[in-house]
């Protein structure tokens, strides 16, 4: 266990305590766990149990996030915990983001050894990811400071719902996130994933104004999230508050958890959900499916194919400091 961040003693409800720190405002009292399931109250102080505590640890292609223009072909430390703030009915992770402590195997990991792993194994950032790491908020903190200091790179692959105090708090630390922005529909985030979208446009918005670099990915499911009406009013909202520039990562829905019974986005829905995201944006890649040059930045100006990727890794990459060899027009990212 160890002291969270980020709650307040209840009024008039003694050793009951509110966690402030994302938008579902969890009243938790003595004994009990919020919504996230790795919070507890222990006699009106509230604790993190996963501190310390991942589940999931590997080295990944920073593709893999997924960010493509955030250092290419970079190593990074992933980790994740269990627990998760959301509760999306097509969770991809469920067997560690909706597992409780306890519940899978998890290995004693303290911040100074996650920093340590990283350089030893040769990455170059170290990335919170797998689950939500707002759930494990201060351990991300700790790790993220210690990694600062060794001159590697912090990474957050969230779900945007956090509240904006913590984001400010922890955004000074991070040098990329990549936000999944599930939808553009208040009513689907309801519905399917336990949650609201406002905070996490909230969060886009901050990040779009950080020094911290923002890409974006939206998981098309059929018959959910994939109109055309709604992607394009997802698309407008972010060429208008994040700029044409941002990264988007349009991805395949695969039958998974609660939703095993819908079945995997069609190509042609994907193909032209860039055509319409391309009116706006001037960077769509394809996920989790193997199309040609789905996943390829191409120069906004003159076209010119830069860097050239298949599944998680560069096979060529022809910016030459930051930019378009053939016609100069810088593309914004951390190439280097």
């Amino acid at each position: 266990m160890h002291a969270a961040q980020f709650y307040e003693p209840l009024p008039g409800k003694p050793e009951t305590v509110r966690c402030t720190l994302c938008p579902k405002f969890c009243v938790i009292p003595d004994g009990t766990v919020g919504f996230c399931g790795v919070r507890r109250n222990d006699g009106g102080t509230l604790v993190s149990l996963v501190y310390a505590r991942p589940c999931s640890i590997s080295i990944d292609p920073i593709e893999k996030k997924p960010l493509f223009h955030f250092l290419p072909g970079a190593r990074t430390l992933s980790i994740g915990t269990v627990g998760c703030n959301l509760g999306c009915l097509y969770c991809q992770n469920a067997g560690i983001a909706r597992a409780k402590p306890g519940e899978v195997q998890d290995y004693e990991a303290h911040p100074e050894t996650v920093v340590e792993l990283a350089r030893q194994k040769g990455c170059e950032a170290i990335a919170y990811t797998y689950n939500e790491p707002t759930v494990f908020y201060e351990y991300v903190l700790d790790c993220a400071r210690l990694a600062r200091n060794a001159g590697l790179k912090n990474i957050i692959v969230t779900n945007g719902f956090i509240n904006p105090a913590p984001l400010a708090k922890l955004l000074p630390l991070i040098d990329a996130a990549n936000v999944d922005l599930k939808g553009f529909d208040p009513a689907f985030y309801r519905k399917v994933c336990a949650g609201e979208l406002k905070p996490v446009l909230a969060t886009i918005e901050a990040v779009a104004r950080s020094d911290t670099w923002l890409e974006v990915t939206n998981l098309l499911i059929p018959g959910k999230n994939d109109s055309p009406e709604q992607l394009r009013q997802l698309v407008d909202w972010l060429a208008d508050r994040a700029g044409r520039d941002v990264p988007l990562h349009l991805s395949r829905f695969f039958p998974h958890y609660r939703m095993a019974a819908v079945p995997p986005t069609p190509k042609g829905t994907l193909l032209e959900a860039r055509r319409i995201a391309q009116e706006r944006l001037d960077h769509v890649y394809l996920g989790n499916i193997a199309l040609a040059g789905g996943e390829d930045t191409v120069c906004p100006s003159c076209g010119e194919t830069l860097i050239v990727r298949s599944g998680f890794g560069v096979i060529k990459n022809g910016l030459q400091d930051g930019a378009c060899p053939r016609c100069g027009t810088r593309i914004r990212g951390m190439w280097a």
